[in-house]
């Protein structure tokens, strides 16, 4: 072996150290990097010089520059960061909601309830005082005020989580696009055999964490490379690249699928998301989408959004709002259920959706069947008639015949069993059902007499408001008629008219104590007190915020073992690396010794010749 080759010899010794030694300060620079995985150089002896009596190496040659990255601990911190982004948001959006239902003392909806049947108590024993119908109207208005308040404040979370839908998804097709431009780069960088794109495998891997916190992916990335010679956590991924979201194609090495969001066609302007194939077809993928800040959105949210009303018809905020919904519908149909018993001159109900010749109990009306009875009375408050009406399978509306609520009203009838055919309720008032849907019952002479409706189970006042004290439907529009907003002293407190009469106000004041019925479907029902069913909506709600603040503690505590896992892979450990740094400092002065010390050699040769 020559001086030349030694010379050689340590000249592959120095590059290798100062190869190293970069190395090592790039990764000192990215400590603190985000996302940065350490690099080391990996090096072998050079294919030595085969002689006798033994091969002569040739030094050190490169081989590549490479990651310790473990690929199977990355797919549990991208798992552990899914899960904790979908339980951290899930309990800051629940516990926003549970704010709107403070119920603590002097302070929400319970007391706002409780104010209301005390004012009805009032007014049992102070049935013709003004004051008393003055603040039973002023704390019915709150009351029902409140209750959509509360619904609304509601529904604008909701609304807000489908405004941030949109945004992060958008930010998925933006990440995703972002991923298949780096494909391409390291595909074409990684194309020369031994060559790692490091710094674009570890922005790829970046977006993939990122990608993660907003939904579940998987992904594939060909065939898994282990070398335990160089350390052993080394687990990387191939060359290919597929990632998919909920089953569709979402990246494809350098190709992009991007989602489809849209609110195209629904009035209430709510997003659904679609995967979308090359021909242009889409495929609802809101119901498989899962995991992450966007499955908590759509959790809560909703995601199946029906076209009749153009909201959801799942989401755990959409079930709270439905939970307000029953519960105004309940506390609205007995209170004007209990109320039209309170005699009146006529009768007039909102405009009904109920076809004239449609079955009351197929109706989206809450009818039930058995019978109600209309009773009059005179002037001194004296009972002078009472006429049964049924209600079954058949009975309608207004169809023409007699077995219509319409025409069992306006049947002549002996109501008074004093086989007079002229002074009974036929004789004095009349029923309609016009054609915007109102039904009325109006009188048909200047008697001045009253009637009242007396239900046995038909729920027929409460359904039809026909008689009633609070307008509308649900939470959306629950309100005191206006009537009575207006002028308070319009309220009844009697059943027959007669002054001190407190019959009405005092059944009004026992709903409170009694179980009345909470309708969700017709096999979903409910049967509580109003106090006990609203309690029910309260525990339900701070019962899901705390659930969601203990699933977000535990998914915390496996990120932050997962993660320092990852960090001990992966991360950059300073004295490791300056350890390393002075080890190749060494090295690279040693080999700089041994170029210098041949260096003397050559010229001790040369000055031989001279």
């Amino acid at each position: 072996m020559s001086l030349f080759s030694s010379l050689d010899t340590g000249y592959t010794g120095l590059n290798a150290s100062q190869l190293q030694m970069g190395t090592v300060s790039q990764n000192i620079a990215n400590a603190n990097t985000e996302g940065y995985t350490r690099q080391r150089v990996i090096t072998r002896a050079e294919e030595p010089l085969h002689s006798t009596p033994g091969d002569i190496g040739r030094g050190v040659k490169f081989v590549s520059v490479t990651r310790i990255h473990n690929e199977f601990v990355f797919g549990r911190l991208k798992n552990s960061s899914n899960a904790l982004e979908y339980n951290t948001f899930s309990k800051q959006t629940l516990e926003e909601v549970a704010r709107n239902f403070p119920d603590t003392k002097g302070v929400g909806l319970q007391d706002d309830m409780k104010n209301y049947f005390n004012s009805w108590n009032f007014l049992t024993s102070n049935p013709t005082s003004s004051a008393a119908k003055t603040d039973l109207a002023q704390n019915s208005i709150t009351f029902a005020d409140n209750i959509k308040d509360t619904r609304e404040r509601v529904r604008a979370i909701q609304n807000s989580l489908n405004d941030q839908l949109k945004i992060h998804v958008d930010e998925v097709n933006s990440i995703g696009k972002k991923i298949a431009d780096l494909n391409a780069q390291i595909g074409s960088i990684e194309s020369i055999k031994s060559n790692h794109a490091n710094d674009l495998r570890d922005e790829r891997d970046k977006l993939e964490l990122s990608l993660a916190k907003l939904l579940d992916i998987s992904v594939f990335k060909g065939h898994m490379q282990s070398d335990v010679s160089i350390d052993r956590n080394l687990t990387d991924a191939g060359k290919d690249y597929h990632l998919n979201i909920s089953g569709e194609s979402f990246v494809d090495g350098a190709s992009f699928h991007p989602l489809v969001i849209t609110n195209d066609g629904n009035k209430s302007k709510y997003y659904s998301i679609y995967s979308e194939s090359q021909d242009g077809t889409r495929y609802d993928v809101g119901a498989k989408i899962h995991g992450g800040k966007i499955g908590a959105i759509l959790d809560l949210r909703g995601r199946m959004i029906d076209k009749d009303t153009s909201y959801p018809e799942d989401g755990t905020l959409q079930g709270y709002i439905k939970d307000l919904d029953v519960f105004a519908k309940g506390l609205i149909e007995k209170t004007n259920s209990v109320y039209a018993a309170s005699a009146v001159k006529q009768m007039d109900s909102p405009s009904l959706k109920i076809d004239p010749s449609e079955s009351l109990i197929n109706s989206d009306y809450n009818f039930k069947k058995g019978s109600f009875n209309v009773v009059m009375y005179d002037n001194d408050g004296n009972e002078i008639g009472r006429k049964t009406i049924t209600i079954d399978d058949d009975t309608t509306m207004d169809n023409a015949t007699d077995s219509s609520i319409v025409g069992q009203f306006n049947k002549s009838t002996d109501d008074n069993g004093d086989n007079n055919s002229t002074n009974d309720l036929d004789d004095y008032f009349k029923a309609s059902y016009s054609a915007t849907g109102v039904l009325s019952i109006q009188p048909k002479t200047s008697q001045g007499y009253k009637i009242a409706i007396e239900d046995n189970g038909t729920n027929f006042a409460g359904a039809t408001a026909i008689n009633n004290f609070f307008s509308g439907n649900d939470a959306t529009n629950i309100s005191l008629k206006q009537d009575f907003a207006d002028n308070p002293s319009l309220i009844n407190a009697y059943k027959n008219p007669v002054d001190g009469d407190n019959q009405v106000a005092n059944e009004m004041l026992q709903i409170q104590y009694h179980k009345i019925e909470f309708k969700y479907s017709n096999t979903d029902i409910v049967n509580a007190t109003p106090d006990g069913f609203y309690r029910k909506i309260t525990a339900k709600i701070a019962t899901d915020a705390q659930m969601s603040g203990k699933n977000q503690e535990t998914s915390q505590a496996v990120y932050n073992a997962v993660n320092q896992e990852q960090q001990s892979i992966s991360g950059v450990n300073i004295d490791e690396e300056l350890a390393n740094l002075l080890k190749y400092q060494t090295a690279y002065s040693a080999n700089a010794k041994i170029i210098s010390t041949i260096d003397r050699m050559l010229d001790a040769l040369l000055s031989i010749k001279q």
